[in-house]
């Protein structure tokens, strides 16, 4: 038993209210539950109460046993002076207000059904492989679950606002600078992410505005930047490059990170920084004005058209500076544009309407819908439950339903654990 448990039955009046009696029999009427309080204080503000035909207006604070009030230290608080009605599970020992009159406490665990309570420990308490309801999971109504997706979608989609909402205010709220901060993130993946971010950040915006007119130019910047440039070797384009860096660096008074920041074990050759580096130097020369064209396309192949450009020659036999190798054309895959148009698209043109009063949640629903599912181990196991992802919007749901419900076991905030719990 907890605590999440009673404020849930309380505030969904989950309980029979027919002969509600305080631990000490006074008949107690609920007239008003009050307002979920999740700040300090008590539980439930502004409720009224009727304890033997006397209506009460104040808080209501909860526990699970009534010496948790003195375990909390709550006879010490002032905020807890205006508590009417105290609703514990179990009734262990009486508490008293100032005035030294006991103060009014109803135990729930009697008006409670045992089929709730049932429910509920067999979701909270089951050890599930997965997810706590994956034994259930194929009962709950399809268009419930249909619409629990699109609310996680948005939910999602919030919460990577947070992080861009973030980096515009450290870049003036300069749009086209965080696009760059965000393309190099996910350019560097899972792995080299942050390393990514890093580079983007260790530099204002304004050189690369400068220089992204001259793909060497641009390519020795951000390769100088994240301390590829710093080695002594023979080859002609990296001499050049590092010359041009060191051009630049003194230029703009530009200070690198390590190379040493970047992960190429265990990595496919496409995936390694110098070719990702290499990639992103190129979108930025084949499209000036990027962060325009991408706000205003509304079609995944139009994305796939924008995204194809072709890499310096250089990088087509080489995956690092060292070696040569077979030549190819190393260009985005369509599996990782989708990445992109997922991770940093669509976010950032969700801020970017939401800033101007803009947004539209259909328009912005019809393009995630384009683009494929993901594939990981989250939506994996959803698969195999029977829960199967159509589309990106369904696979980023099932993620932020997985990571932010189903781990922290909030089955009691969850749309499907609502309705397992009052089968």
């Amino acid at each position: 038993m907890n605590e999440e448990f009673l404020y849930y039955v309380w505030k969904y009046k989950i309980f029979t209210d027919i002969n509600l009696q305080t631990s000490d029999a006074k008949e107690v009427s609920i007239l008003k539950g009050g307002i979920h309080n999740k700040n300090s204080g008590p539980d439930f503000l502004n409720a009224q109460v009727k304890i033997d035909h006397q209506l009460w207006a104040g808080n209501v604070e909860m526990h699970v046993k009534s010496s948790d009030w003195y375990l909390h230290k709550h006879e010490e608080d002032a905020s807890y002076d205006a508590v009417i009605l105290h609703v514990v599970w179990e009734h262990d020992v009486d508490v008293f207000m100032k005035n030294n009159k006991p103060l009014p406490t109803l135990e729930l665990k009697n008006f409670v059904s045992k089929e709730l309570l049932e429910n509920y420990n067999s979701l909270v308490y089951h050890q599930q492989k997965f997810i706590p309801c994956e034994n259930q999971l194929t009962t709950i109504d399809e268009f419930l679950l249909n619409n629990l997706l699109e609310r996680l979608y948005f939910e999602r989609l919030e919460h990577k606002s947070t992080f861009i909402k973030e980096l515009l205010l450290d870049t003036n709220a300069d749009f086209e600078a965080v696009l760059f901060q965000l393309l190099a993130k996910n350019f560097g993946l899972k792995v080299n992410g942050e390393p990514f971010l890093q580079l983007a950040t260790s530099m204002d915006f304004s050189v690369v505005r400068k220089e992204r007119f001259d793909l060497e130019q641009l390519t020795a910047l951000l390769f100088g930047q994240a301390g590829f440039l710093e080695e002594d070797l023979e080859e002609h384009y990296y001499q050049l490059l590092k010359e041009k860096y060191r051009y630049l660096k003194h230029k703009h008074k530009l200070n690198s990170i390590s190379k040493n920041a970047f992960q190429f074990f265990r990595m496919r050759p496409q995936n390694f920084p110098t070719i990702r580096i290499a990639q992103l130097a190129s979108l930025l020369y084949a499209h000036q004005n990027i962060f325009s064209k991408l706000m205003s396309i509304n079609k995944k192949e139009d994305f796939y058209d924008l995204f194809s450009f072709e890499v310096d020659a250089f990088w087509k036999t080489h995956f690092t500076f060292e070696s040569d190798s077979k030549k190819s054309p190393k260009k985005l895959t369509k599996s990782f544009v989708d990445l992109i148009i997922i991770n940093t698209i669509i976010p950032l043109k969700f801020v970017y309407l939401q800033s101007r009063g803009e947004v539209s949640e259909n328009e912005i629903m019809q393009l995630i819908k384009q683009v494929s599912s993901e594939k990981n181990s989250i939506i994996s196991n959803f698969s195999a439950l029977e829960i199967k992802a159509k589309n990106a919007m369904e696979s980023q749901a099932l993620i932020q339903l997985k990571n932010n419900y189903c781990t922290k076991k909030r089955c009691l905030q969850c749309a499907i654990g609502n309705s397992l719990l009052r089968k």
